[in-house]
Parts: structure tokens; sequence; C-alpha cells
């Protein structure tokens, strides 16, 4: 059954005096222009709000207005209407019938659409009015690149051709058409749908493993026609600028491609494995932009005393955690605040992963000298109010970095260590002189992401007993918290969580801090820091977020684990008797 309207959806408005008449015609000069339809073109005006739309629609043309976002899809149905129709017509297919198809549209009224949907689908089809953007994380979710990635795998093994036999020429970036080309595609297009911080490629004993990093974890997808792995490895050398006659070491590159409307950067590493050679991609969306410094998740108050630390002229302030903690998204945000005409901003990073205008950024580069350290004494000569520096990787950068801290400038770092405690005993254990470190430091943020649990399929969780005993180390209250924890479901593919947030620990230098550090005394430095007011440790932070059924029992258990917190054995729980 198709809608059909008795007017046109622009007088049909005007008529029921959802718009004026005036508004109907900047409406359409402004459609004219820009090519869009004309519901578009209204929500984009202000006009009319896209709910307030697609109700109308739905009243109109008597079809229900649906959100998909809780309603559980099934993806052999979905995939009933192919990938190419589906975006072009914003259709999606909800249900399959003897008789019918329901098929949800962001714009029930294009008949047109209709009609060719209705060809394709083979059957009748009942409509259903959806957001567009509801639609087009459906897209996402669904139209997985897992089958396309195989059928170009196996078209590239039928060619019964080993790496060392292609053709250069076809392995180059101008032609696309080749099977290798159509396959690495796939596989970037893929890890953009799933916002994929990494892909690895793993060649095995019979097979290649191609893993995905999603929310922190991997996933992974197998595909039999392991000897394609050669051919994959040297056109994502060719696109790196890399050696591709060396196999025996590994090799470090960066490229940028272009998926689906993404400006990605691609920071490439090849290493060789007992079975060929492991590639590594760590993928960075330029088109996304940066993340401000309240979008990083840190809470309100945590954020006006780090605000405050970035106001102050001179000192240190180190940002900790392990690799994909989020650090270089916090520093950046900071630097976007900070980015004024009024101030010399120099960075010293490896790489550089955000080009941020004014802002003079300095690529290490280890093959001609270029280290942290000698570019960080010429930066010192360059009149800067405010240094940048990648991370403190030795003693002679480190003392460098704090020496420029005393004399008038900030300084901002990171430091690969589990909390902000231990970072400024690492400092001392890089050799920095104790004096110099109670001078210099003003702060150290520690942080850590951890996934949010998926709200669409969210349901209580009661923790074991031994989960009980060990949670009862950070709070006295944990048998009436009500905890939460995903059961899994399509739209986060089955795995209970959707996304991260930060989770932050700020310490502050107190006098009793840097007597402390002064005397290298490091034992009674973690005692004041912890005894420090304001000062909260990560799982604190943790098992806050744990209270609001943001995260889980599990994340909250394994942030304790990473940080090398103490807890009490589990043998000894006396929960429940």
């Amino acid at each position: 059954m198709q809608p059909k309207l008795k007017m046109r959806l622009g007088d049909l408005l005007v008529h029921e005096g959802v718009i004026s008449e005036e508004q109907l015609q900047q409406a359409l000069n402004a459609q004219r222009q820009s090519g869009r339809k004309l519901g578009h073109t209204l929500t984009d005006l202000g006009l009319v709000s896209e709910e307030q739309l697609l109700s109308f629609l739905s009243q109109q043309l008597n079809v229900p207005f649906i959100d998909i976002s809780s309603r559980p899809l099934q993806p052999e149905v979905v995939k009933l209407l192919p990938e190419v129709q589906a975006r072009r017509y914003r259709a999606l297919v909800l249900e399959n019938h003897q008789d019918h198809m329901l098929v949800a549209m962001s714009d029930p009224a294009d008949l047109a659409a209709l009609d060719t949907l209705a060809g394709i689908l083979k059957k009748p089809i009942q409509v259903a009015v959806v957001r567009e953007s509801q639609l087009l994380s459906a897209f996402d979710r669904h139209y997985r690149r897992t089958e396309d990635i195989a059928s170009f795998a196996q078209e590239l093994a039928s060619e019964n051709r080993e790496a060392e036999e292609f053709d250069f020429a076809d392995l180059g970036t101008e032609d696309e058409d080749t099977a290798v080309a159509r396959l690495l595609k796939s596989i970037f297009e893929d890890a953009v749908q799933m916002q994929a911080s990494d892909i690895h490629i793993e060649p095995d004993d019979n097979m290649l493993r191609i893993r995905q990093r999603v929310d922190g974890v991997l996933q992974e997808n197998l595909i039999k026609e392991r000897n394609i792995a050669s051919a994959l490895v040297l056109r994502l050398k060719l696109m790196s600028g890399l050696d591709i006659s060396e196999k025996r070491l590994p090799q470090d590159g960066r490229t940028h491609i272009k998926v689906k409307g993404h400006q990605i950067d691609v920071r490439l590493s090849t290493m060789p494995v007992q079975h060929g050679e492991s590639v590594v991609m760590r993928l960075l969306d330029q088109s996304a932009g940066l993340l401000s410094l309240e979008e990083t998740g840190m809470p309100a108050e945590l954020l006006k005393r780090f605000r405050q630390l970035l106001k102050r002229p001179h000192g240190m302030v180190l940002v900790t955690g392990p690799t994909g903690s989020g650090k270089t998204t916090t520093l950046y945000g900071a630097l976007s605040e900070l980015n004024q005409p009024g101030v010399k901003i120099i960075t010293v990073e490896d790489p550089v992963e955000y080009r941020l205008p004014r802002i003079n950024q300095v690529q290490i580069n280890h093959k001609i000298g270029l280290s942290f350290s000698n570019v960080l004494r010429t930066t010192l000569r360059q009149d800067p109010d405010i240094i940048m520096v990648g991370e403190m990787r030795d003693h002679e950068t480190a003392e460098i970095g704090l020496r420029g801290a005393l004399t008038g400038h900030l300084v901002l770092s990171t430091l690969h260590t589990n909390d902000a405690i231990s970072s400024a005993v690492r400092l001392l254990d890089m050799g920095a002189p104790g004096y110099l470190v109670a001078s210099s430091l003003r702060a150290i943020v520690a942080q850590r992401l951890v996934r949010r649990v998926c709200q669409r399929c969210a349901q209580p969780y009661q923790p074991d007993r031994d989960e009980l005993f060990w949670l009862g180390s950070l709070a006295d209250d944990i048998a009436t918290i009500r905890f939460q924890q995903g059961v899994g479901c399509d739209e986060c593919h089955q795995t209970g969580y959707r996304g991260r947030v930060g989770v932050f620990e700020l310490l502050e230098m107190t006098e009793s801090m840097m007597n402390a550090l002064k005397n290298a005394d490091t034992n009674k430095f973690s005692a004041a820091a912890r005894a420090s007011a304001g000062y909260q440790p990560l799982s604190k932070m943790a098992l806050h977020y744990a209270r609001q059924g943001l995260t889980t029992v599990e994340e909250v258990l394994k942030l304790v684990e990473m940080v090398a917190e103490e807890l009490p054995a589990p043998a000894t729980a006396n929960v429940g008797q």
C-alpha cells in the first residue's frame, strides 16, 4: 500500500498552518539553489523541526512514525534491499511478511522511490516514517563489508599468483579496479563504519586474520585465502612509501585516504612474523574534528581545576596513561582553548596527529637526528609562551622540559604511566633532579577510557560474590548500587557496549608533596598525594560511572587491575554470610 498526497508537501504544510506562504517561498528559493528536497530545506532553515515534519507526514499519510533505535532488526531481512538502493532512497526493510514488506523511509511521500523499491523487493510495500539520522546509523550497523571482503579475497586468491609475481604496476595507488585495491577499500570502509581505531592484518598458518579495534577491544574476521596476505602488504607499503623489497625488518609509514566522505590519516607499522609480515594501521579521522575539553567527558569540577592550571603562565602539566587512553585528545583539546593570537605555541610531536592553525608543530625525525631533546632546545630559543612535548621519553627530554617550565613557559606533555602518583616518581626514575621536579611540576592528569553500556540492551546486573567483595574495597554502599550491563543487540554488535567515556584523576602539587620530591622520598610523596584534598583515584570515578549506569562492574574491575591497585584476596570474602 503506497501513501498518497492529495497536495504537494509545501502546499499541504501551508494549508494545515504548519508554515506560512512566505516561509514556503523562502524554502522554495533556497531549494532551487541547493537542489535538496523540500523537507530537508525546511528543516535546514529551521522553519520546522525534523520530528514535527515527520509527525505531520505520519498523520497526513496515515503511516506509522517509528523509532528504530530500540527496534530489533534481522540482518537477513535488512539485506533484502541492497545497500546502494537503501542509501539512495533512504529506505530500510524492517519486516518481511508473506504478502508485503514493512519499509522505513525518511521521505514516505517520494512516490518515485516507492515504485522503484517495490520493483526491487518484488512485493507490495507498507511504509513507516523514520528519522534520517536513525536510518544512516542503521545502514552503518547492518551493511557491514564482511561479505565484500570475503568476495574480493576470493577474487584475489583466484588469480593464483604469489606476491613476488604481482605486477607492481597493478599494485600502484592509481589503479582502483584491481582486486587488491577493492579488497583494501572494503577493509577501510568497514573499519570506518565500525568506528574502529586500528586495523590489524595478521597472516597465520592457514588463514589471514583481519581484526579491528572497536571501543578498545579487537573484533576478528577470518579469511581462508591466506596467500593474499603478501599482496595486501605490498599494496599498503606502496601507499605508505615504504621499501617493498625489505621484508626482514620492521617499517613505519604514513598515508592519507578518503573513505565514505571521511578524511583518514593512516599510521602504518609492519613487523616480520612467522608466516609473513603483520601490519597494524592506526586510523585518525581528520574530518571528525577535535574534541573540546567538555567532550572528553571530564567532570565539571575537575575540568574547572584543569582550566585554572592551563591559565598559569609557567609550570609543567602532565597527562598520563597507556597507549589509547585519550591523552592526545585531551592535550589537543587544551591547545585549542589556549590557541589565541597573543600566545605563541610550539609543539614537538611524533607524529603530528592534528594540524592546528597558528600553532608551530614540529615532526620528530630520528633518521636525521631530529629528536625530542634536540628540537626542544631550539624551541626554547623561539620565544614560546606554551610548549607541548608529545612524550617525555628520556632523561634529557624530561630535564629540558622541566627547566623550560621553570624559566617562564607553560609546558604540556605526556607520560606512559599507570596513574598520577606514579608519574612524578617516573620523572625521578628517569634521572630528573628532585628539586627540579618539585619546582616545575604543577599537576598531573591521569586518564583511561572505559566502555559505555549499550543503552538499548541495558539490563540490571547483580555482581557475584567475588565482585562484591572486590568492589567493597572501593565503597561501603556497594550492596545498594543498581548496576547495569548490556546483554548484546544489533546496535552494539552483540557486545553489550557502545562507545567509551573518559575516566580521570587530577593530582595538584602541594607543599608536602614538593618537599617529598625535593628529597626524592617516593614513599612520603605517595602518602602525601593520597591524603591531598581533591584527589580522587581513577577507580573511584569509574565506580561513580557504574552507579550512573554508564559502565559496568567488569569495566571498573578491569581498570582497577590496570592501575595495579591493591585489592584483598577474594578467598577471605565473607559476603552474603
